[in-house]
């Protein structure tokens, strides 16, 4: 039975390591869908938010690509699977709370227990897209290689997950990313 939200048509469950660029790929269909059409959900939110309220934290500060944030990933990190490790769908249901759109993004689907709640609570229309981008492209946006964060299950949960249902290449092609949008967003449309 699903939770809490409305009943969508579609749910994309977006995966990919640190700066593929999951969010630049979620916003971009978002930005062509229209809001009304397309909710961008993400799990690490209601994370930080309840990680920020028990450590005293900046919340906002914690949803930016700032310093701030990845002062405090590592420990995040341990306490999200602390979380999950007592509730695997927690965060999935938090975000789904009262979202009415037809079409759901889910911007950063780390583990396999994700899927399968998402799998489980909305059945056939769940798919699964992975963002995948060079280590070069990465680091040209930013990403270094941190021990504890970068080869922890947040990071790799998905590495060997088996076969994608849509893999988008983000090397810094544009006209190749937007080839690989235009065939996502044609298959979106069909949707509603």
């Amino acid at each position: 039975m699903a939770p809490l939200g409305g009943t969508p048509r579609l749910v994309l469950l977006f995966s990919g390591k640190r700066k593929s660029g999951k969010d630049f790929v979620t916003e971009r269909l978002q930005s062509r869908l229209g809001g009304n059409i397309c909710a961008v959900l993400r799990l690490s939110g209601p994370l930080k938010e309840q990680y920020a309220l028990e450590h005293g934290l900046d919340f906002q500060r914690l949803l930016d690509a700032s310093t701030y944030k990845e002062e405090y990933r590592r420990d995040m990190i341990c306490w999200g699977e602390e979380k999950r490790q007592a509730d695997p769908g927690f965060f999935c249901r938090k975000i789904v709370e009262g979202v009415s759109q037809p079409i759901w993004l889910v911007s950063d689907t780390r583990r396999r227990s994700d899927i399968q709640w998402f799998q489980e609570a909305y059945g056939a229309v769940t798919q699964t897209v992975r963002i995948v981008a060079s280590e070069q492209s990465r680091q040209q946006r930013g990403w270094v290689f941190t021990p504890g964060v970068d080869d922890a299950e947040s990071e790799c949960g998905l590495d060997h997950f088996g076969s994608f249902d849509w893999v988008i290449e983000n090397h810094g092609n544009e006209r190749c990313l937007e080839d690989q949008l235009e065939d996502l967003l044609e298959f979106i449309h069909a949707k509603l």
